[in-house]
C-alpha cells in the first residue's frame, strides 16, 4: 500500500427525505465518492460521510400529505437514498440519519455546549417573519421577491423561489449578530475554508451587510430534537442537521477514535443553494461550542438538462437509474465528473453524453487497452514482451506516466476540480494512442520483431499506469483493466506508479474483452 498520509475525512450533504434521489443529488454523491477514492489511493485513511435528513416542518408536511407517520415515511425514502450506495458503486464509510440515537445525542450535546461556553448566546423570545417551509430558511423582507400562486394569487418569494409564510411564535434564538466580525475573519485568514471564489465572495457580502439572530427552536410542530430541558421546542432543523458532520466521527466524546482522527472535516461538499447554512451558520455554531471549524466548504452548481432547470412541472427530472441503464455505471460517473466545471452547473445533454463517451472512454482508452492488449496476444505468445533498448520518444512516454501523471493529479483534485484531473489522464491517453499509430507495432512483426516488442512492452505500461489512475472515476472499469494485465489487487494504488514496479515481462495475460462500449445517439436516457 502507499505511505500513510494524514487522515482525509469528507462529507456530503445529507439529503430531505420529501422525494426520491435525482441525477442532482447523484453528481453530489458521485462528486464526493470521486476524491474520496483519490485520496484512498493516495495513501490517505478516509472517512467518507453521508446520510439523509429526516427532521422537520417540511418533511411532516410530506408525510401527512402521503397518508404516513413521520418516521414511517422517513423510513421508507431514506431507503431510496440508502439504495444509492450500491447503484452508484459509492465508498462511503458511514450512512448517517438524523432520527438515529446517536445524532438526537449529539444534537442536544451541541445545544449544551453553545449553552455552557457562550451563555448568552442562546436566549428565549419571539420570533417574528418571513419562512420558507421547502427551504427550511428564514428571509427578510428585503431578500424577498413577488410572485404567484397557482390561483393567481400574489404571494412572496424566497431567494429560491419558494414561497414563504409570516411566522409568529415562541422561539429560542442564537445570537448570530456576534459573530460577523470572526467570520469575517475566518473568510479573511482562510481564504480557502469556501470554494470556489464567487461562492466566498457571495457569502462575504451577506455577512458584511450585516448578521440578524436566527430563530433555533420551534414549537408549532413536534417532529425534531427536543431542545434540552424544554420540551415543547424542537431544535431548527439547521443546527440538527448540520450537527451530522460531527456525530459521524462520535460527537459528543471528543475523545472518541474517530473524532480524534478526522475531526475538522476536510470538506464538507453541498450545493451552492445552502451555502449560507454551512458557510455563516454552521461555522457561527462551532465556535459557540467551542469546536474546531471543518477546513473547507465546496458549493457544487446544479445538473441543468437539455439546458434547463429540473423541475417536474417540466418534466425533465433524470432519475440516477436511467442514467446507468442508458450508459451504463462507469460511463456515467465519468460524463457527470467531466462535463461539470468546478463548482459551476452542469448541463445534460443525451446527444452530448454519447458523444463525450465515444470519443474518451471507447474511442479512447478503451480502444487504447483493446488493440494494444490484442497484439500481445496475438504477436507476443499471450505474455507481456520484453523491454529493450529505449528511444527518446519512449523514454518521454514512460516519464510523463511515472513521474509527471500523479503529481499535475493531485493539484487538480485537491481543489476539486476533476474535470481539469480528467483532461490531465486523458492528455496521457491522447499521447499513448498517438505513440501507437507513429511506431505501427502491426508493422513491426516482419521488420523488426524485437523492437515491436518493446514498444508494445511501453503501451501495457503506460495502460497499467492509467488503469491504476482512473479507479477514483471508474472502479469498475478501471479493474477490468489491470485484472487483463494480471496486475495485483494490491498493487493498484498511486505509490505503485514508478519505474520501479514496472510490468513483470513473461506474465500471461487471457484474450482481451472490450471494457468501454460504444454507445449509438439512438439510445435515449428516460
Amino acid at each position: 500500500m502507499a505511505d500513510n498520509k494524514a487522515p482525509f475525512y469528507i462529507t456530503t450533504a445529507i439529503d430531505y427525505v420529501n422525494g426520491a434521489p435525482h441525477i442532482g443529488h447523484a453528481y453530489e454523491k458521485i462528486l464526493a465518492d470521486v476524491m474520496a477514492r483519490f485520496k484512498r489511493l493516495d495513501g490517505h485513511d478516509v472517512m467518507f460521510l453521508t446520510g439523509t435528513d429526516e427532521h422537520g416542518q417540511k418533511v411532516a408536511k410530506t408525510a401527512e400529505a402521503n397518508g404516513k407517520k413521520p418516521k414511517e415515511f422517513c423510513d421508507e425514502i431514506s431507503q431510496k437514498f440508502i439504495a444509492m450506495g450500491p447503484q452508484l458503486n459509492l465508498s462511503y464509510d458511514q450512512f448517517i440519519r438524523t432520527t438515529e440515537e446517536r445524532h438526537y445525542e449529539a444534537s442536544q450535546a451541541i445545544w449544551n455546549a453553545i449553552k455552557e461556553n457562550n451563555p448568552d448566546d442562546i436566549y428565549l423570545d419571539k420570533y417574528e417573519g418571513w419562512y420558507s417551509v421547502r427551504d427550511e430558511g428564514y428571509f427578510t423582507e428585503d431578500e424577498l421577491t413577488e410572485g404567484e400562486d397557482s390561483d393567481g394569487n400574489t404571494i412572496k418569494l424566497a431567494p429560491s423561489g419558494a414561497p414563504v409564510e409570516w411566522v409568529e411564535e415562541e422561539s429560542y434564538f442564537f445570537r448570530l449578530s456576534a459573530y460577523g466580525d470572526k467570520l469575517l475573519e475566518l473568510y479573511k485568514n482562510h481564504p480557502e475554508f469556501i470554494s470556489p471564489d464567487s461562492r466566498r465572495n457571495e457569502v462575504v457580502s451577506f455577512v458584511k451587510s450585516g448578521l440578524q439572530d436566527i430563530s433555533i427552536s420551534r414549537t408549532n410542530f413536534d417532529w425534531g430534537v427536543p431542545v434540552p430541558g424544554d420540551d415543547k421546542h424542537v431544535m431548527y432543523v439547521w443546527l440538527d442537521a448540520l450537527t451530522n458532520y460531527i456525530t459521524g466521527v462520535g460527537y459528543p466524546d471528543t475523545q472518541h477514535a474517530d473524532y480524534q482522527k478526522y475531526w475538522p472535516a476536510d470538506f464538507h461538499v453541498v450545493g451552492k443553494d445552502i451555502i449560507r447554512f454551512h458557510c455563516v451558520y454552521w461555522p457561527a455554531f462551532l465556535m459557540a461550542a467551542n469546536l474546531q471549524l471543518p477546513k473547507k466548504i465546496f458549493a457544487h452548481g446544479f445538473i441543468n438538462v437539455n439546458g434547463q432547470k429540473m423541475s417536474k412541472s417540466v418534466g425533465n427530472v433524470i432519475a440516477p437509474q436511467d442514467l446507468i441503464d442508458t450508459y451504463g455505471l462507469d460511463a456515467t460517473r465519468y460524463l457527470l465528473m467531466r462535463e461539470v466545471s468546478h463548482g459551476q452547473d452542469g448541463n445534460f445533454s443525451h446527444d452530448y453524453a454519447v458523444q463525450r463517451i465515444n470519443s474518451d472512454l471507447a474511442n479512447g482508452l478503451g480502444n487504447l487497452v483493446q488493440r494494444t492488449l490484442s497484439m500481445i496476444y496475438k504477436n507476443c505468445d499471450g505474455k507481456i514482451p520484453t523491454m529493450g533498448e529505449l528511444t527518446n520518444e519512449d523514454q518521454n512516454l514512460l516519464a510523463h506516466a511515472h513521474t509527471k501523471l500523479i503529481p499535475a493529479l493531485r493539484i487538480d483534485a485537491d481543489d476539486m476540480k476533476f474535470n481539469r484531473g480528467l483532461e490531465t489522464i486523458w492528455k496521457l491517453v491522447i499521447e499513448a494512442n498517438g505513440y501507437v499509430d507513429a511506431q505501427a507495432p502491426w508493422g513491426l512483426k516482419k521488420t523488426d520483431p524485437e523492437r515491436m516488442e518493446t514498444v508494445l512492452y511501453i503501451l501495457a505500461e503506460i495502460i497499467r499506469v492509467l488503469g491504476i489512475a482512473v479507479q477514483f472515476v471508474v472502479p469498475t472499469s478501471a479493474n477490468k483493466i489491470l485484472d487483463q494485465l494480471k496486475i495485483d489487487t494490491n498493487a493498484r494504488d498511486y505509490s505503485f506508479i514508478n519505474k520501479d514496479n514496472m510490468l513483470q515481462s513473461g506474465t500471461e495475460i487471457d484474450q482481451p474483452e472490450g471494457v468501454f462500449p460504444r454507445l449509438e445517439t439512438n439510445e435515449k436516457a428516460a
